[in-house]
């Protein structure tokens, strides 16, 4: 099997900070095992794009019989609570990812952080600084240039107090570099990077000193995530070199996931939390598989295919640079086909939210046997699982919900017709046999009878008893429903009329 090496991404030369730069090929190795991290902070959903991250790391372990880490950055208390963990948890249940082992709390861990910050003071790699951003950014205004740090706290030896922060010393000259699975050699020149914080005056350690810590700690080999993390990466590698910790982990970095003005995904623009697209009814199989396109394809170019499929084609190094577009249709078309594929049962149980707690009928009025009778026609029409009620409501409320475009244009612009159409067939089906090709029969009938275009001769009909222009096959819905419950709403639309 073919892996990457494990110096791929490293710095070469560890005795001389900043100077080193990543080297390294790709090579047969056996150790150490593949082990990979997904590391979400509790925001309170998990995106799109973190999705797509925790699903390529996933896919990488799986694919090479590695381990997949979950790690909780929760050091953050105020904003990691119980619950919003949970969701990462339901989450990633919910699209079929699992971990390997229990998952790590950096909020169990830091006590390790603020250690590795100690050790860092103590070997003058890293001092306090006790600038206010209000003075850092008044001397970067008076010299001009770059804005940023100045280094201006180095040799001032601060002590530790309030609004004190501690501060990494970063080269003066040199170069940071590593190379990249997906985007090749990067490197960042020393004199461009600012003395970063790495405590702040709290006293909770930042996240990329937890982060070069617990890679470590954790024996994590190859470090997949999103490109917006790019220039974090140069902070850690330092961080790690200073900390003595010589070996280093592969980096491929994702392309960002963009709406389709080519924008990043943004919380205030789009749709960007999977709990959402777990709402409207999306299968989970389906944006799995969906999430494996975004930035990577298949060889063979087929893109709808069984997730065990993914895994053993998947290969890291076939993930483009350039930006994925998020392309919501392509999802509902997915969606669609994976719903297509399920057995009538499947879908009737995978329905249920929308038929119970979320339905817009009262519980009593729902009948299990009327639903299942219409299930596979339903089936496939739909794209979202949200949209079943749509389609069979007219079933189970005591009046259909009218829809009123579809009135205007078939009741309204129609009219003539229209009352024609429902005066013959009020007539015809008080008699007629009551099953679906004697139904539509008797409209075929009447409209030939009453030279009506074709297009009018089920439109009133289908607008009279559902409310809509559009739903499963008239003739079926309208056995469902029953002979007296259709001449009563037929009557009724003929009255508006």
């Amino acid at each position: 099997m073919r892996r990457w090496g494990r110096r791929h991404g490293g710095l070469a030369d560890p005795v001389a900070p900043g100077a080193g730069r990543a080297t390294g090929s790709i090579g047969e190795v056996t150790s150490p095992p593949v082990r990979v991290r997904f590391a979400p902070a509790p925001t309170g959903y998990l995106h799109i794009g973190g999705a797509r991250t925790a699903l390529f790391n996933w896919l990488f372990a799986r694919q090479q019989g590695g381990e997949l880490k979950l790690r909780i950055e929760d050091t953050d208390a105020e904003r990691s609570r119980r619950e919003l963990i949970e969701i990462i948890y339901r989450t990633l249940e919910w699209l079929g990812i699992d971990w390997d082992g229990e998952a790590v709390h950096q909020s169990d861990r830091t006590h390790l952080y603020t250690g590795a910050v100690e050790r860092l003071l103590e070997s003058g790699a890293a001092y306090r600084c006790d600038c206010t951003p209000e003075q850092v950014q008044a001397r970067a205004a008076g010299r001009g240039g770059k804005p940023g740090y100045d280094g201006h706290c180095r040799e001032r030896q601060v002590r530790p107090g309030e609004g004190v922060v501690a501060r990494f010393r970063v080269p003066d000259e040199g170069v940071t570099a590593f190379d990249d699975v997906i985007r090749g050699h990067i490197s960042f020149e020393n004199a461009d990077l600012e003395d970063f914080v790495i405590l702040r005056s709290n006293g909770v350690p930042m996240f990329h000193v937890a982060n070069a810590v617990d890679d470590a700690d954790m024996g994590i080999t190859h470090i997949i995530r999103g490109e917006d993390l790019i220039n974090v990466t140069p902070r850690v590698l330092l961080l790690r070199q200073a900390l003595g910790i010589t070996e280093l982990p592969v980096f491929a970095h994702l392309p960002l996931i963009v709406n389709e003005k080519r924008q990043k995904l943004s919380k205030r623009r789009d749709d960007v939390s999977v709990g959402d697209y777990i709402d409207r009814g999306y299968l989970p199989e389906a944006m799995v598989n969906y999430l494996a396109t975004l930035g990577w394809g298949a060889p063979d170019g087929v893109e709808i295919r069984p997730l065990p499929e993914i895994v053993e084609l998947f290969r890291l190094e076939d993930v483009g640079s350039s930006g994925a577009f998020f392309d919501l249709k392509k999802l509902d078309h997915f969606n669609a086909t994976y719903i297509r594929a399920l057995t009538t049962d499947e879908f009737v149980n995978r329905s249920t939210r929308w038929l119970f707690g979320e339905a817009p009928w009262p519980a009593e009025r729902f009948d299990a046997k009327a639903f299942e009778a219409l299930a596979p026609l339903v089936q496939q029409r739909v794209e979202v699982l949200s949209q079943v009620p749509g389609y069979v409501d007219f079933v189970f409320l005591a009046e259909p919900v009218v829809d009123e475009a579809s009135w205007e244009k078939v009741m309204v612009k129609g009219a003539e017709s229209a009352a024609a159409m429902l005066d013959a067939i009020i007539d015809a089906y008080g008699t007629c046999d009551w099953d679906a090709d004697a139904l539509m029969e008797a409209i075929k009938v009447e409209g030939e009878r009453l030279a009506l275009p074709r297009k009018q001769w089920q439109a009133p009909v289908r607008v009279a008893v559902t409310g809509r222009s559009v739903g499963p096959p008239l003739g079926e819905s309208l056995v469902v429903l029953g002979r007296e419950r259709t001449l009563e709403r037929l009557r009724a639309a003929r009255s508006r009329l």
